[in-house]
């Protein structure tokens, strides 16, 4: 499935490449992009694979989006 995550306080393109990378290598992910200008990661992964991701997101971003809202696509 495709989901997209709003993210809150990405500081820099760094910080969302470090983010891209870290997700893009948990299992159940097919594939993760993160926009630090619109402050979105767009996954494709497994439905099982949801809690590791926002586990990796947490450590990197300030916040992720109060009551996470995904969006499929």
């Amino acid at each position: 499935m495709k989901k997209t995550i709003m993210l809150e306080e990405l500081e820099c393109a760094h910080c969302a490449a470090k983010m891209e990378k870290a997700v893009g290598e948990l299992a159940g992910v097919e594939s993760c992009s993160v926009n630090f200008l619109t402050q979105k990661m767009e996954i494709t992964a497994d439905d099982g694979a949801m809690a590791d991701i926002l586990k990796a997101a947490e450590k990197i971003v300030k916040k992720i989006e109060p009551d996470v809202e995904f969006v499929v696509k």
